[in-house]
């Protein structure tokens, strides 16, 4: 389409700049965070939010906060909060203390390199998603509660810190529109499971809005997890029903892969911004050395200036991101197999000479960027959630079943969903896919190992103390979600909530365009950038290509110190109906 098509009356052109500038700048779009003087959670459902800060009102520290509000998520949000999956872990103690607390999931022992393909050696998409060979060994258990053994307050017994979870999957809580909707809207994928069809679907009496969702199978689980701690779901009672679930449905977890299962602490990966210092996630994560490359290239020039969703500020932070994403699908991997280049990639020099090649007026083909590695698909459906006090203590956490509703398997007699972690790594090294790109060897499948992943739970730091926790869902836009609160609130000085509320857009090298949601900027803007030689693909709510709930990039749950008056400010995303702070 030639520019001359593309003219537009005086109101039309002039419409976006007037939506962006009113997002900015009116106070009618200001939300209000929810304030607290002790304690703060922000999670992806209130429910959890409120078992988070009970438990700190019983007396116990952000991390006895994180444990519980991770604990109550399994029950409250069945499609990404879990027993079954993963995650990460990044705490800041009040003492200074930084820890990087990895519990993703880990490959079965009985795992191989090529378990993805076909008779015909073509990968075999359906097994690495959906069904018992979809499922890593989950380290989410384990990864609770060593944070709460090495690093709660000892003032809240490891009972007391289940007992809210416990207690809404005994008694039920009442369904909202959003979750009736989702699961629904799921509905193919949980009836291929029978126990998920039986829980979630009621066997297609399907549930409506307003009911009570009870789950007896699940609170009997907490019971036992809550009587005996994480050793009953690696080596007891629920270790059995896992195994045996496992067995029927030609799984290849076994006794031994969740006996021998740990939870890892990893050197929290540092760096700085503008002032900043930011502490996040290292690899297996991608996370954390992506955003120390986009945060490094976009330094030395002066984003303000630019303006929030301006053309030149969308031409080079998405130039940025395109190069960052290129050395992540190069280079990252599990480190426990795979020597990473992590000093190299986040070495200052090395980072500055990325942008070498950055033309102001121009865009970068992909291509351009050589490689012959397509990065892996990465699920959309993960979950965060923020909590701090008082003290100083903070506490930045995601984790996962991988995609909605894990594998789409509820373990029988457990009550919990397990992952599709698997999805995670390549399915095939060596030989040229569809696209006529090669695989990396780095996130190739082995016994043992950890897939790679964009989750990038981060603290950010002013002179030593606590500013701001944050994190989120959605796959590889995780990195760009928190890419874009950090930029808002150190760079524009939007308050949380309006840096939070801000359209996005994401970049990730392949496939080679930038992605954003509805109202980024003006249409004429759009324009520009496409006469630069940017493409675009729109995220709505809603796909009707699939006829399934879709996703506007993911929710970031977020906690920011005022150090004026003192109180934590806690900020959920709008992006999630459910999702609501609390704090006291």
């Amino acid at each position: 389409m030639n520019t001359l098509s593309r003219v537009r009356p005086p109101f039309y052109r002039h419409l976006g700049k007037l939506l962006v500038a009113l997002f900015v700048l009116s106070p009618l779009s200001a939300r209000e965070p929810v304030e607290g003087q002790h304690a703060m959670v922000a999670s992806a459902q209130r429910l959890a939010s409120e078992a988070g800060v009970s438990v700190m009102r019983a007396g116990g520290n952000a991390i006895d906060g994180a444990v519980a509000t991770g604990f109550a998520l399994a029950v409250t949000l069945p499609s990404s909060g879990n027993l079954g999956g993963g995650g990460f872990m990044i705490i800041r103690t009040a003492e200074g203390k930084a820890v990087a607390l990895d519990f993703r999931e880990v490959a079965p022992l009985g795992a191989h390199r090529d378990m993805y393909l076909d008779e015909n050696g073509a990968p075999a998409t359906l097994r690495s998603r959906q069904g018992h060979l979809a499922n890593g060994v989950p380290g989410t258990v384990a990864g609770l509660e060593h944070a709460w053994k090495h690093y709660g307050s000892g003032k809240v017994s490891w009972h007391d810190i289940i007992e809210p979870a416990r207690r809404i999957a005994d008694d039920g809580f009442v369904m909202s529109p959003f979750l009736v909707q989702h699961l629904y809207s799921h509905r193919e994928r949980l009836a291929a499971n029978e126990s998920s069809r039986g829980k979630f679907l009621r066997n297609g009496d399907f549930f409506t809005a307003g009911e009570v969702f009870r789950q007896p199978d699940l609170a009997a689980t907490l019971s036992r997890l809550q009587a005996h701690g994480a050793a009953d779901f690696y080596t007891g009672k629920t270790a059995d029903l896992i195994v045996q679930d496992q067995v029927t449905g030609g799984g290849l977890i076994t006794h031994e892969d969740l006996a021998v299962y740990r939870p890892k602490e990893r050197e929290v990966l540092r760096g700085t911004y503008r002032g900043y210092e930011f502490l996040t996630m290292p690899p297996p994560s991608s996370g954390g050395i992506a955003l120390t490359q986009i945060l490094g290239m976009l330094e030395s020039y002066d984003l303000r200036a630019l303006r929030l969703q301006s053309t030149a500020y969308i031409h080079l932070v998405s130039e940025a991101m395109r190069r960052a994403f290129h050395d992540r699908a190069l280079h990252l991997g599990d480190p426990d197999y795979y020597e990473v280049p992590r000093a190299q990639l986040t070495d200052p020099d090395y980072i500055r000479q990325l942008m070498h090649d950055f033309e102001p007026s121009q865009a970068t083909s992909s291509e351009l960027l050589v490689s012959t590695i397509k990065p892996p698909a990465e699920s959309m459906e993960t979950t965060h959630f923020s909590t701090a006090d008082s003290a100083g203590n903070v506490v930045s956490c995601t984790y996962t079943l991988n995609g909605n509703y894990g594998n789409s398997v509820t373990v029988a007699g457990a009550g919990f969903l397990m992952n599709n972690e698997m999805d995670d790594f390549t399915a095939k090294v060596g030989v040229k896919n569809m696209y006529g790109l090669l695989q990396s060897e780095a996130n190739a499948v082995h016994p043992g190992k950890r897939p790679l992943s964009s989750m990038t739970p981060t603290i950010l730091l002013k002179d030593g103390q606590p500013v701001l926790a944050t994190g989120a869902s959605g796959g590889p836009t995780i990195i760009t979600t928190v890419l874009h609160i950090l930029l808002n609130v150190i760079d524009h000085k939007l308050s949380l909530a309006l840096a939070a509320d801000a359209p996005r857009f994401h970049h990730q090298w392949q496939p080679d365009r930038i992605s954003h949601e509805p109202f980024l900027t003006s249409p004429d803007t759009l324009d520009r950038l496409r006469d630069m030689g940017h493409e675009f693909a729109l995220r709505r709510l809603y796909s009707h290509e699939s006829n399934r709930m879709a996703r506007y990039f993911g929710d970031a749950e977020s906690i920011m110190f005022e150090p004026e008056t003192g109180l934590l400010l806690g900020v959920s995303d709008t992006r999630y109906p459910d999702a609501a702070p609390a704090g006291f």
